[in-house]
């Protein structure tokens, strides 16, 4: 079958029109012209017959069997502008449409935390990322995303996978770097007994991991995993939410603070362990909401630690079962908010019925985003800019940060 590529869809898949329906092909560019073999609605076996000038040969060694990213084979322009155009299509979906400022996009190797899945063998142990749409695990010595300290890591962690790993099943292991070493956390391993708690605690110290936590338990602590969010040095809790990269992370709360300006008190919701609550406590009030307690509890502690910080009260609340009330937002001057990949549609209706003068709204998901921003605009907001962030390079996931202001 030789067909001419459309488009891509939103998961970075090539989708080819067909009489009988839509046809997907991975690894292609729009306007390329390929030739496969059709399974189902698939193309397989696929070959570039006439390849697009955006395309590119990819720059890690792993990228053809790895399905650790899905759009090395496009150039950083085209990538950039079909981030950007999932955005505005979501936009347009809800009939909607924004001023974008130009993405920002992280460089290579400076992805800090990442989950792996490692396997125990017959002579050892495989650590890396799944092959695309397959169970085979594919090790990536030269990975260019992940940072050098967990590509460092990864002889300790198939260490720990040796010892506390089966050939039957996979482990998964979620690795953080941080100032004091990587924080490894690991779930599917063995039962622990003392002996095997003895022998990770050996590895810990032999690897100079900070921290290793097996399901819910701290088998080992060398040294605090510490990150730094402004000022304030804060311990998250096991596995628990960092931005992917420093450099997406510092350029999310830049635009933040330009989103928000000088303001008198600030409303923080889905504050995690404080990514954006500590450094804007910087120089204003804050109250910051979220729903996992180890988190408060973590940035909590922060605060206490932390001269010459603005008032700071944190509340643990589910916003999803109890979103904050606007009567609970009077004297707020601006907001943040930052849900998970399903939105906050019943926070969103809340803050958008409580007359905060400007909002900045945090999301990962383009289609509750453009849901969520329709409430805001629908209750006398405005949509002043859209910073779209690329911390997942060379992958399909899109971050963003947008203005909303009241309108008269």
């Amino acid at each position: 079958m030789k067909s001419t590529v459309d488009r891509l869809g939103h998961l970075g898949a090539g989708i080819i029109t067909s009489p009988d329906g839509p046809v997907f092909a991975l690894g292609v560019l729009p306007g390329e012209e390929v030739e496969g073999t059709l399974q189902g609605d698939k193309l397989v076996d696929i070959r570039i017959v006439t390849p697009s000038t955006a395309r590119v040969r990819p720059p890690c060694p792993h990228a053809k069997s790895c399905g650790g990213c899905q759009l090395q084979h496009a150039s950083d322009a085209f990538v950039a502008e079909w981030k950007l155009a999932v955005v505005q299509s979501a936009l347009s979906g809800q009939g909607l449409a924004a001023t974008f400022l130009p993405i920002i996009t992280s460089p290579p190797a400076t992805r800090r935390r990442a989950t792996l899945s490692s396997r125990r063998t017959k002579g050892g142990a495989l650590v890396g990322f799944h092959a695309r749409g397959s169970d085979v695990l594919i090790p990536v010595p030269q990975c260019k995303l992940l940072h050098s300290d967990l590509i460092a890591a990864v002889p300790g962690l198939e260490a720990i996978v040796k010892l506390g790993g089966s050939r039957s099943s996979e482990v998964s292991l979620t690795v953080t770097q941080s100032a004091a070493g990587v924080d490894v956390a690991v779930t599917g391993g063995k039962p622990l007994d003392g002996t095997l708690r003895m022998e990770m605690a050996r590895l810990v110290e032999t690897h100079r991991f900070s921290r290793l936590t097996w399901d819910d338990e701290t088998v080992a602590l060398r040294a605090n995993p510490v990150q730094r969010f402004g000022r304030s040095v804060v311990t998250p809790p096991p596995g628990g939410f960092l931005q992917a990269t420093a450099e997406g992370e510092a350029a999310l709360l830049a635009a933040i603070r330009a989103a928000l300006g000088p303001q008198r008190r600030i409303l923080d919701l889905f504050a995690g362990s404080g990514t954006f609550a500590l450094p804007l406590a910087e120089t204003t009030e804050v109250h910051a909401v979220e729903g996992d307690a180890a988190m408060t509890a973590a940035m909590d502690k922060a605060v206490r630690q932390t001269e010459g910080l603005r008032r700071v009260t944190i509340e643990t609340r589910d916003l999803f079962r109890r979103p904050l009330e606007p009567d609970e937002m009077k004297g707020v001057t601006g907001a943040v908010i930052d849900p998970p990949r399903a939105g906050a549609e019943a926070q969103t209706d809340r803050l958008a019925r409580s007359g905060i003068p400007v909002i900045a709204m945090v999301s990962c998901n383009p289609v509750t985003f453009a849901r969520d921003a329709k409430v805001l605009l629908l209750a006398g907001y405005q949509i002043d800019w859209v910073q779209v962030v690329d911390q997942f390079r060379w992958s399909t996931h899109v971050e963003l940060v947008a203005r909303f202001s009241r309108t008269a």
